[in-house]
């Protein structure tokens, strides 16, 4: 009300003021009547003025004495719910305790049933671990002296497999020690090959079908280890010579085996390079050295005492032709000898009837004869082979239980081993090997 009253007092003001103005500009001079009515407005406006402070005091008490009382209110409210809450908590905390309290009883009482139950159990547990045990160590007991009794049986009778394997080693190490002596020694190994050379001659010609050590070439030291005698058609009973000669070139061989091994090509390579230059050389020497028509024939056969030597030459592309053309030698392994010395002597044969043709029937009941004899022949080196690869099999058998057996076995340095088994180092080496033997006679 006091604002709306000032507000009206301030328009009749500037409405006042406005008029006075206009008439300042029209040069009138203020009435009295006006003057007056001025006086009576600063009059009304001071009283306006004294009001309004007055109502600015009373609403300052005024919302003074409201804000107080709502302070007083809202502190009594606050301390209410304070109090409130606080019991409220005091008796959430009661009740939280009580709850502890009991499930702390509760699990009191279950951890008791549960060592109770745990006991039982444990006591139950050991009691039937103890009867199962008895269980055990009673049939444990009767297995194991059974078993004991078996296995002693089985170490007594394998102990005494042992020992003749033992002996069977012995006789092994010498046999090997002269296969070695043998392979190590260039002569040896020359002699290995020329008396294979002979046993196959022996086993397949007759002895006036070949000459061994024959000096070929006149003026000459040259001696071929063997020369076949190939008759002429002719009846004067002369006949040309085929020679043979033997090479074993080992260590070329076993530079092949041993790359091959090893998986590396390039040493492959140069072991395959250096077999074949080394059987290239052989070939040139038996053809320089043995060749000489019309006395023997344009052509010599190379024989390699191994399969294994003679298949790897035959796999280096072109130097079987290569010889063959150049040096007229043959190369020729245990097998394919045996084929052409079979071919030959069935040439023999065949020109042997040739020339005594009177004797035709004779002969063929002769070729008959042999030919029975030679498939007699070829059964029993089958048979003696297949005696000698089991005896082999075997052997290698025996030395692998001895070694599984001897495995855990102390080892002993070379001279206790060799004075406990009795060997010495002429037991290797006996005083004439089968080989030698059989190069005598």
């Amino acid at each position: 009300m006091t604002i709306a009253i000032l507000i009206i007092s301030i328009l009749t003001l500037a409405a006042l003021v406005y008029l006075l103005i206009r008439q300042s500009g029209a040069g009138e001079a203020l009435s009295p009547e006006l003057e007056n009515k001025f006086g009576n407005l600063d009059a009304n406006i001071e009283k306006i003025q004294r009001t309004v402070s007055d109502e600015i005091y009373k609403n300052r008490s005024e919302f003074s004495s409201n804000s107080q009382a709502l302070r007083e209110e809202l502190t009594k409210t606050l301390n209410e719910i304070s109090s409130v809450q606080i019991k409220q908590l005091e008796s959430f905390s009661k009740n939280l305790n009580e709850l502890i309290k009991t499930n702390q009883d509760r699990m009191n009482e279950v951890n008791k049933t549960l060592k109770d139950e745990i006991r039982f159990l444990q006591e139950e547990n050991s009691k039937k671990l103890e009867k199962m045990r008895e269980t055990v160590d009673e049939k444990l007991q009767t297995t194991l002296e059974k078993r004991l009794k078996e296995s002693f049986t089985i170490v007594s009778e394998r102990l005494e497999n042992v020992y003749k394997g033992l002996g069977e080693m012995r006789e092994l190490a010498s046999n090997v020690g002269d296969l070695k002596r043998v392979l190590t020694n260039v002569k040896s190994r020359g002699v290995f090959g020329e008396l294979q050379l002979k046993n196959i001659l022996e086993d397949t010609l007759t002895p006036d079908q070949y000459v061994e050590n024959a000096n070929i070439k006149k003026n000459t030291r040259e001696a071929v280890e063997f020369a076949i005698k190939i008759p002429s058609r002719d009846q004067d009973g002369k006949h040309i010579l085929l020679p043979v000669d033997s090479k074993f070139p080992r260590e070329d061989y076993e530079a092949i085996l041993a790359a091959q091994e090893k998986g590396d090509p390039e040493a492959l390579k140069t072991a395959i390079k250096g077999l074949s230059e080394r059987i290239k050389g052989e070939a040139r020497d038996i053809s320089e050295k043995y060749l000489d028509p019309p006395a023997t024939t344009d052509f010599a056969l190379m024989f390699l005492p191994t399969e294994g030597l003679f298949a790897e030459t035959l796999r280096i592309p072109g130097l079987f032709e290569k010889i063959r053309k150049e040096y007229n030698i043959i190369l020729a392994g245990p097998t394919t000898i045996t084929a052409i010395l079979n071919s030959l002597q069935m040439g023999f044969r065949t020109l042997a009837i040739e020339k005594r043709s009177s004797e035709v029937w004779k002969v063929l009941g002769a070729v008959k004869t042999e030919f029975v004899r030679f498939g007699d022949y070829l059964a029993k080196t089958r048979e003696k082979l297949q005696q000698a690869a089991d005896s082999i099999e075997k052997a290698e058998k025996r030395t692998q239980l001895i070694g599984k057996k001897l495995k855990d076995v102390e080892h002993l340095n070379g001279g206790e081993s060799e004075n406990l088994l009795e060997l010495e180092e002429n037991a290797l080496e006996p005083e004439e090997t089968e080989i030698e033997k059989g190069s005598k006679q």
